[in-house]
């Protein structure tokens, strides 16, 4: 396993050298007078000796295949320029709580879902890291069943990492959290408190409100009045909608981060307006006391002729400024070519562009995301990126972001769809092993008369927040790494179906927990969709909890997770908060991230 180094396999050999040689004392001849008894005894220990060297060296052999790195040297192999994916196989819960900086959070209990797309390529260094508990040692066969050959576990997890002294951090996507601060103190962007955007609102001025999150986001809360515009379609969209100059123009978010980069990126394009990023975004204007709005469509225009032409020019002045290169379809071939380097080709168009018609070998990730939250899109440092847009301008000005964020190798395709036949719908990962599960099927209006008459046992494994809106009444909750675990708690009756929101992931779980269990298992057809869409009823709560519910890390910034208002969600957001703004400090001291300003030339 190149760059991957292990104590172990020498320990085991000295051990057996130290064994071999007291086994060479203890047979050694005696005087030619030695009694018979010292001869059976001599045996024995000769037996003991060569028995002892067997399990060292099996116990090698075991170790020896996922080599175990210390945290020095994971530390070295993070700063040396080659590609690596740190992942932490953790459920979202335990993950937030404390992590490496690098590391990406890829649940054991759904690694199917995501691995192929987070890691492309089979040889990739992989280090996997936990909190010492074995689940990377888990994980790791997942691995090694999926064909990745370069794979190695982080001894002792995160402790042994903050035992070395080195930062451990909160949180998610901290890493695109952090750099959207280092964009607050490196270009000094101006902010603006909820208070002073609804005082100049209430005096008349001339103020417009940019929302800048996905439209999923805009349409469940947003400020009033606001226009959904996400981050990286602002210069895309922004002349087409006449704004006068003398407009004061406000980004904002759920929280700080698109806010920020949002804000940040209208200044780059040299807009002429005073543009400023609401501080604290959407929570800090809920905890005001402002009206907020919900169910609202209110989206920027695409834009064409005249604007569209601008548009394109000033994302070209910002990218040219930056140093982004646009390559042709014969590089990429290249770059595809190259078996030594991952590759990600993502789409950033809206979901509905992405739709309609896109190339087979992109993936799926709307820009406005991609510069905070690259952790959900490529596992892989140091790997090739390559954007796809057929305006190009969203293209160019996310790359603009990130090169600086410490994604240097990030390409625009130039023309992405020539010559090439569209792929339609959407983005559908390979996940392995899903298509080779072959359970019985159930119907919802059979399974409730099963459940009706007490014959059967409902396992759902969607999450724990959708659980406790609503689930099938006795359902129990369960995390699928943890079946074993759930089914000492779960009442066991003639028949278990597993159901939830994920096909390929009820799958998995119904062929793991047939393997388990031994008992026939069956999958609810359609899941707690089709369940709803007969109109049986629902149960709200953790009424049957079989396994803890740490698999969501729980954010005041996203909608639903937590009461409007409550003292939970204030005492949430505060912390939010602090924890954002605490992040730079927190970088100075790692001192593992390279955030890069413009490009001299």
């Amino acid at each position: 396993m190149i760059g991957f180094i292990s104590g172990d396999r020498d320990a085991a050999s000295t051990e057996q050298k130290r064994a071999m040689r007291q086994t060479e004392v203890a047979v050694r001849p005696r005087l030619a007078s030695e009694r018979k008894e010292c001869r059976v005894m001599a045996s024995f220990w000769l037996v003991l000796a060569l028995f002892t060297a067997c399990i060292v060296t099996q116990t090698a052999v075991a170790q020896g295949t996922f080599p175990h790195v210390s945290a020095t040297v994971l530390k070295t192999m993070e700063a040396d320029g080659k590609e690596i994916a740190i992942i932490d196989p953790r459920e979202e819960g335990v993950f937030g709580e404390a992590h490496l900086l690098y590391a990406v959070n890829l649940p054991l209990s759904k690694l199917e879902l995501n691995i192929f797309r987070m890691i492309p390529r089979k040889t990739t260094r992989i280090v996997l890291c936990d909190a010492g508990e074995g689940t990377s040692e888990r994980a790791a066969v997942k691995l090694r069943e999926f064909g990745y050959t370069n794979v190695a576990i982080l001894g002792g997890g995160y402790p042994a990492w903050k035992k070395a002294g080195y930062e451990i951090f909160s949180g998610m996507s901290v890493e695109g959290k952090a750099f959207g601060e280092w964009i607050t103190v490196h270009y000094q962007t101006p902010t603006m408190t909820p208070e002073q955007v609804q005082e100049r609102i209430t005096k008349g001025e001339k103020v417009l409100i940019l929302d800048s999150r996905p439209s999923n986001e805009y349409v469940s809360m947003n400020i009033p009045g606001s226009i959904n515009v996400p981050v990286s379609e602002l210069v895309f969209r922004f002349f087409q909608l006449g704004v006068s100059p003398d407009t004061l123009v406000v980004i904002n978010c759920a929280g700080r981060t698109r806010s920020l980069i949002g804000a940040q990126t209208l200044i780059n394009a040299g807009i002429p307006n005073k543009v400023a990023a609401m501080r604290g975004g959407t929570m800090a204007w809920q905890m005001a006391g402002f009206p907020l709005e919900h169910g609202t469509t209110r989206h920027a225009p695409e834009p064409w002729g005249a604007n569209l032409q601008k548009a394109l020019q000033t994302a070209q002045n910002v990218a040219d400024r930056y140093g982004v290169k646009v390559i042709d379809a014969k590089q990429l071939a290249a770059y595809k070519a190259d078996s030594d380097r991952s590759l990600y080709i993502i789409d950033l168009r809206t979901p509905d562009e992405y739709r309609s018609g896109h190339r087979p070998d992109s993936t799926y990730g709307w820009g406005v995301q991609l510069v905070q939250g690259m952790d959900k899109y490529a596992a892989t440092h140091k790997a090739r990126v390559v954007l796809i847009d057929n305006y190009m301008v969203r293209a160019l000005m996310t790359a603009s972001w990130m090169v600086q964020a410490d994604w240097p190798e990030t390409y625009v395709l130039a023309d992405p769809f020539e010559g090439v036949s569209l792929a339609t719908g959407d983005y559908q990962p390979l996940v392995p092993g899903s298509e080779q599960v072959k359970l019985p099927l159930i119907k919802a209006a059979e399974l409730n008369a099963q459940l009706q008459a007490g014959k059967a046992t409902v396992i759902d494994v969607a999450d724990s927040l959708s659980y406790k809106k609503g689930h099938i009444p006795g359902a129990w909750f369960a995390i699928r790494a943890r079946l074993d675990e759930a089914l000492r708690k779960i009442p066991q009756s003639a028949n278990l179906v597993v159901t939830g929101d994920n096909p390929e992931l009820v799958a998995l779980t119904g062929r793991d927990l047939a393997g388990i269990s031994g008992k026939p298992v069956s999958i609810l057809a359609g899941g707690n969709a089709a369940w709803r869409k007969a109109s049986l009823p629902v149960t709200q709560g953790f009424e049957n909890l079989a396994t803890k519910t740490d698999d969501i890390f729980l954010q005041p910034f996203i909608w639903g997770q937590f009461e409007p208002m409550s003292p939970e969600f204030k005492q949430a957001a505060n912390a939010y908060f602090e924890w954002e703004l605490q992040l730079p400090e927190s970088l100075e001291r790692a001192k593992e991230t390279s955030f890069k300003a413009e490009v001299k030339k």
